[in-house]
């Protein structure tokens, strides 16, 4: 059993961690705050992008000529763009968003292609080396960054690219947590190469707009050659914005849980602590009384 001076240092110490998942819950919800409006900014932008798209491709006869549209016609090599966090102390956030991964990896390996992945994200890295180490083809992280800005998308998007012009995959999927609240962060997969353009009526659907006739100047091919890129570089920056607000949502309740957690622990300390105070002062009182009687 503990003594007195244990049980002491132990709720001194547990009282301490409190304080610290308390703080760190409390930065958590004010960052939150900002990456969830950065998150949901980025949402209309994006819809808007793919109506557009689609507007255009609806326009052209082929995709002959655009091939971060249409990909190399071959369906061999996988490229997976894994985001996840450089700090940890978040839940399950990365393991859930690895754990996606891991699963897309056997379906494809089962089916005999070859996967290569550029993990994004100190903790992603760590958690993918050892079972998929001799896949990854890059690592990146966030540099330590307090706001994820749009350079921070071009720089993945610029290295897939690359990847892409070298000939060294087929088809590029980002892996990410989609945010929806503090309690829910969804493990989201979406193809980028080739581009995912859906249908004209759908996209006009989710952008809230209207169908319209464009005649286009440049012709639809040359708009779309800057267009695509462009629009590879909007949807790996919404799913750094997602997989940011998921990050904090997810460390927020993770912190608190551990606040709770730390409470609990106090209250039962406490309680072995006092009982076993009781009993002492009890077995003091005893041989105090039985001495007196002795005399």
């Amino acid at each position: 059993m503990a003594s007195l001076k244990d049980l002491r240092n132990r709720i001194a110490s547990v009282k301490a961690t409190q304080k610290i998942t308390k703080a760190m819950q409390m930065v958590a919800a004010a960052k939150l705050r900002r990456a969830q409006d950065a998150a949901e900014a980025a949402r209309p932008y994006s819809e808007r992008m793919a109506s557009v798209l689609a507007n255009i491709a609806g326009a052209m006869e082929d995709g002959e000529g655009l091939p971060l549209m249409v990909g190399t016609g071959k369906d061999d090599v996988h490229l997976l763009v894994v985001f996840t966090s450089d700090r940890g102390l978040c839940g399950g956030f990365n393991s859930q968003i690895v754990r996606l991964v891991r699963e897309h990896i056997r379906r494809l390996e089962a089916a005999g292609k070859t996967v290569k992945i550029i993990s994004v994200g100190k903790k992603g890295t760590d958690l993918m080396r050892r079972d998929f180490g001799d896949r990854i083809v890059a690592r990146l992280d966030h540099g330590g960054a307090r706001t994820i800005g749009f350079s921070a998308a071009e720089t993945v998007a610029d290295k897939v690219m690359e990847l892409f012009e070298a000939g060294e995959f087929d088809v590029a999927t980002i892996f990410y947590s989609a945010f929806v609240n503090v309690i829910t962060q969804v493990p989201t997969a979406q193809r980028i190469i080739p581009a995912e353009v859906p249908k004209a009526e759908e996209a006009t659907t989710q952008a809230g707009g209207a169908t319209a006739l464009y005649e286009y100047e440049p012709g639809p091919e040359e708009i779309l050659a800057d267009l695509i890129p462009r629009n590879i570089k909007v949807q790996l920056f919404r799913a750094l914005l997602e997989n940011g607000a998921s990050e904090q949502g997810a460390r927020m309740s993770a912190m608190d849980n551990a606040t709770r957690n730390a409470g609990d622990m106090i209250n039962k300390l406490s309680i072995s602590y006092n009982r076993q105070r009781q009993a002492q002062i009890t077995t003091e009182l005893i041989e105090i009384i039985a001495g007196a009687e002795a005399l």
